[in-house]
């Protein structure tokens, strides 16, 4: 069976690479595109407030990314600024960015890997008159910043980059009728609602009824339920938990409902 990782270029090539190690046949077809914002100073503006910041929270990788790109030379983290991450990926970025593990807080390792697990880490801190930075795309996260807000902090969002729709065509365009000829041989990977929305609007009227979809979080499970996969798994968001519940399907085909693992 073949795996259909829709995950950002930079994010699925990796994993691309991990999976084929692994023995998995595995191809990207990445459904949102990120850029970088043509207007850096509000980054570079957000680099100079950081060290008032109780918490810095990352909404992905690609946010660490894109955060670290605009940094001033002369600027380093921080040491009284906790980032805050929402699962491995954006804590293996912040890691890679040079960010100490002593200044990460993150979802507790059994997961979920989400804003609500991050929450309930950093929940109980005194939030009364402390700031809080949300670093995401051009949207997004506003529930944390909410939950912040209610607890007496300061919040402020900065938009390190901005997420586009993918134009499918080419290659991946023949990927994509393959796997709808043929959803016996191919299984679907989400880690955004966002994604399967964007593929929706580029197919509207293809018939995903047989289509086998992993989905890392149930809000992105209902998504693929809703735009017609025939069967939807929740998953966990590591790499590992996706290739057990690959091996699952292939060894035993039919509707995967259950939980995360």
């Amino acid at each position: 069976m073949r795996l259909i990782v829709t995950r950002p270029a930079a994010q699925a090539q990796d994993w691309i690479a991990r999976l084929h190690a692994l023995g998995v046949d595995a191809v990207a077809l990445p459904l949102i595109g990120i850029e970088a914002l043509a207007d850096q100073a509000p980054v570079v503006a957000a680099w100079a407030q950081l060290p008032a910041a109780a918490l810095a929270m990352f909404v992905s990788a690609n946010a660490v990314v894109h955060f670290f790109d605009a940094r001033p030379a002369a600027l380093r983290w921080p040491p009284a600024t906790v980032a805050g991450s929402t699962g491995p990926g954006t804590s293996a970025a912040l890691r890679a960015a040079g960010v100490p593990a002593a200044c990460i807080v993150e979802p507790d390792a059994s997961g979920p890997f989400d804003s609500e697990a991050l929450w309930r880490q950093v929940r109980d801190w005194p939030w009364t008159g402390r700031r809080a930075l949300v670093v995401r795309g051009e949207d997004g996260r506003d529930w944390l910043a909410e939950q912040l807000r209610l607890a007496g902090a300061e919040v402020a969002f900065v938009a390190a980059y901005r997420r586009v729709a993918p134009v499918i065509s080419g290659a991946q365009a023949g990927l994509v009728q393959a796997a709808l000829a043929d959803p016996a041989a191919h299984c679907w990977h989400f880690s955004s609602s966002e994604a399967i929305g964007h593929l929706a609007h580029a197919l509207p009227a293809a018939d995903w009824s047989r289509s086998t979809a992993l989905a890392t979080h149930p809000r992105i499970a209902e998504t693929a339920r809703r735009l017609g996969f025939g069967q939807v798994s929740l998953v966990g968001v590591l790499l590992e938990d996706v290739v057990a519940r690959l091996a699952r399907i292939a060894l035993a085909p039919g509707p995967l409902t259950g939980p995360a693992g």
